[in-house]
């Protein structure tokens, strides 16, 4: 879970981090609050949103799955027998 959290976290950041790299780039002190405008940080989390859905949909959707059958655990010969999937 904490895995997934931090995916979409970076994936959210990463076009803020671009911007900034390219603010670098253009010898542009990226911490002025004039390179930030309203519109350009709207426009950046719209990207961060729609980056962090994909990345979630596309995890979910190339996921290992389980195949098989649950048999659950039960108890043999005075043994319990932990589940597991055959």
């Amino acid at each position: 879970m904490g895995r997934n959290v931090l995916e979409s976290l970076a994936l959210f950041l990463s076009p803020f981090g671009v911007y900034a790299l390219y603010l670098v780039l253009r010898a542009r002190y990226p911490l002025e609050v004039e390179h930030w405008t309203r519109g350009r940080v709207s426009f950046m989390t719209l990207i961060g949103l729609t980056a962090a859905v994909l990345g979630l949909v596309a995890l979910n959707a190339f996921a290992p799955r389980g195949r098989g059958v649950y048999i659950p655990a039960h108890v043999e010969n005075g043994v319990l027998v932990p589940g597991r999937i055959e």
